[in-house]
């Protein structure tokens, strides 16, 4: 018991301070949130756009515009343009209320909005989320599991994932809803008490991702149902989940870092 208990000690405190503290150290090689310099792009040039797998950059008016819902973070858009037009950040707050708030172009990226205040006042304090595998690879579902440990410790935002969507405020939905799990999102969305909230985690759950067209799956959740927060990436970093979702219930303010 006692080398166990000094062991304890000799690890110290484990939990980050997020949100509050310094900000939380990333990955050298962590691709987040993209950078446009339209005035980097030469004229009818198409590289960018050419590379990418998932056709999640689009030309317009000759300048490049990235769907982040689409976007597999592969850099493939940043490597192939020879301007430097495209460049990705360590800046893993991406997540968006609004499916367009994620297409990125030359201007300033707008961050999720919190809820109304009636459903901050429902939801603030305690929200219990279903999480549904729609098809996923388990890359997603793996980011969202780890929130649970002593590192992330979501438990102490009052956040929880729970076995039951009856026993839910909302869903948690990766994968991009396969054929097979059309009907299984629908009754578990049903079954979700009302008011409720759906979070779409991932790109295949946003956009179908490297699957989208293929007709054996929907192209994402707000085919099927209502999504209230888009969280991108492939799959997001564990602080892009939870840094979504504390400014889903207020807790971040959208100019907050």
């Amino acid at each position: 018991m006692f080398p166990i208990l000094a062991e304890r000690l000799r690890q110290g405190h484990r939990t980050l301070p997020f949100p509050a503290g310094e900000p939380p150290k990333i990955p050298d090689r962590f691709r987040g949130l993209p950078v446009i310099d339209a005035a980097n792009c030469s004229d009818g040039c198409r590289r960018c756009a050419a590379a990418c797998p998932t056709d999640a950059v689009t030309i317009l008016d000759g300048k490049p515009r990235l769907d982040m819902g689409r976007c597999l973070f592969c850099s493939e858009c940043a490597n192939g343009c020879p301007d430097g037009g495209i460049a990705f950040t360590s800046d893993y707050r991406l997540a968006s209320r609004t499916r367009d708030g994620l297409r990125v172009d030359e201007h300033a990226f707008q961050r999720a909005e919190a809820l109304d205040a009636q459903a901050r006042r429902l939801f603030g304090r305690s929200l219990h989320l279903r999480q549904v595998s729609a098809g996923g690879c388990n890359a997603c579902e793996a980011d969202i599991n780890v929130l649970s440990t002593v590192v992330f410790d979501l438990g102490r935002f009052g956040i929880q994932i729970v076995a039951s969507p009856r026993h839910a405020d909302g869903l948690i939905v990766t994968g991009p809803v396969t054929e097979n799990m059309h009907l299984a999102l629908q009754k578990t969305y049903e079954a979700t008490p009302s008011p409720k909230i759906v979070i779409a985690v991932g790109a295949c759950a946003i956009s179908g991702g490297p699957f989208a067209g293929h007709p054996e799956q929907h192209n994402g959740v707000d085919s099927v149902i209502p999504v209230d927060l888009y969280i991108p990436g492939c799959p997001p970093h564990p602080l892009t989940i939870l840094d979504g979702l504390l400014r889903l219930l207020g807790r971040i303010p959208p100019a907050g870092r």
